[in-house]
């Protein structure tokens, strides 16, 4: 149709006849796609299947594909009906974000000050490998606990629960001193900036 004709930069008169797995899909998808386009012809349709396509000037498309059996007026099957979406933009934003995530974490972990996180619970979330050092609980330790229950002093408790679930509403907390006892039992003075 037309918009295939746009995306992909080849004409229909280019393209009628040709083998579209053998001509136009790259090598490492050949096999996936014949496979949705052989199940469809079998009857078992495909919905959501992503792969690469390349256009006339070799530009890489992404393509999200749903491949729908084709019947006649008896209900033979006589063919199958491809139609694919460009998600070539989406794919773009989703590595971004995924590349921008990655960049995060890594800011996180070797930050030169403790950053951890909680969740709506209290169930620790994020332990940066400061946090680790000064505390001698290692991430997997740490991970699933409720930070305030396990790892905070009893008289703190109620204070630092209070800024962290006013952190979680919003309200943010700067410069907050808490006592914090380490794996092996030593106390450590923590400045509490909660966001």
């Amino acid at each position: 149709n037309n918009k295939a004709a746009e995306i992909t930069g080849f004409a229909r008169e280019e393209v009628m006849g040709q083998n579209l797995v053998e001509v136009y899909i790259t090598d490492e998808f050949k096999s996936p796609v014949r496979d949705v386009f052989n199940n469809a012809l079998r009857g078992k349709e495909e919905a959501n299947f992503e792969f690469p396509l390349f256009t006339k000037d070799q530009k890489r498309v992404e393509v999200l594909l749903n491949a729908t059996t084709r019947r006649d007026v008896k209900g033979q099957i006589v063919g199958v009906i491809g139609v694919g979406q460009d998600i070539t933009e989406r794919k773009q934003a989703e590595l971004e974000r995924a590349r921008v995530a990655k960049e995060l974490q890594t800011f996180i972990d070797t930050a030169n000050a403790p950053i951890f996180g909680i969740d709506e619970w209290g169930q620790v979330n994020e332990w940066n490998n400061k946090a680790a050092e000064i505390t001698g609980y290692s991430r997997d330790e740490v991970i699933g606990q409720n930070l305030v229950n396990v790892y905070i002093t009893e008289e703190y408790r109620a204070s630092v629960k209070e800024v962290l679930d006013n952190a979680l509403k919003g309200r943010e907390a700067a410069n907050f001193e808490f006592p914090l006892f380490t794996k092996d039992q030593r106390r450590v003075d923590v400045l509490l900036n909660a966001t």
